[in-house]
């Protein structure tokens, strides 16, 4: 009696130790869902009821834990890898937006020109520019014009001068005849009254 109770003792034991080590073994391939099923398959009936060996159930809960405990190391794993993220994601943001103002900063620096130790922008600066070419180009044909009629009235007085002067020279020659004829006259008269008298 004892000795079968001790091969019994013996028997569950080795049963048990192996079940376990097989059960650790697939411990990653099967999960608690297919455990249960499998500890309700391999169960005894007893009427409505299932009877289930207790080293089952003990190591369905052992496994149970275990993955209970697993899946809590892979959340506090996944939680620390999710902050470690979130500061990496903070800190890339932070240096986007950094990039992002020194691009805006660049581009605002090569859209404006210094105009006079004024920071201007491109658009204003060739506004300023065929402003100021369009007011030269005016000046320009306004002393063109200016030079145009000046040389005209020049020219017009020019002509005016060298018309009096060719009229004051006639005038000078007709003059000139008048007076040497009016000489001319006054010593004839002259010599009239000298002969008279004689």
């Amino acid at each position: 009696m004892k000795f079968k109770h001790l091969l019994l003792a013996l028997s569950l034991i080795f049963t048990t130790h192996f079940l376990s080590a097989q059960e650790e073994n697939n411990e990653e391939d099967n999960t608690i869902n297919s455990q249960f099923d499998e500890v309700i398959e391999g169960s005894n009936n007893y009427q409505d009821y299932k009877v289930v060996k207790r080293y089952k159930l003990t190591q369905i809960q052992k496994n149970t834990v275990n993955r209970i405990e697993s899946l809590k190391e892979e959340i506090v794993t996944s939680n620390k890898t999710i902050e470690e993220q979130k500061l990496k994601i903070e800190n890339l943001k932070a240096e986007l937006n950094n990039t992002q103002n020194n691009l805006n900063q660049v581009t605002e620096e090569k859209d404006q020109i210094s105009f006079f130790g004024i920071a201007t922008d491109k658009g204003t600066y060739q506004t300023i520019m065929w402003v100021i070419v369009f007011a030269l180009v005016l000046i320009l044909v306004f002393f063109i014009y200016k030079y145009k009629q000046s040389n005209v009235l020049t020219k017009e007085a020019k002509k005016n001068l060298a018309e009096n002067e060719a009229e004051f020279d006639e005038y000078r020659k007709k003059s000139l005849e008048k007076q040497q004829k009016l000489g001319r006259q006054l010593q004839d008269e002259k010599n009239k009254q000298n002969k008279n008298k004689i």
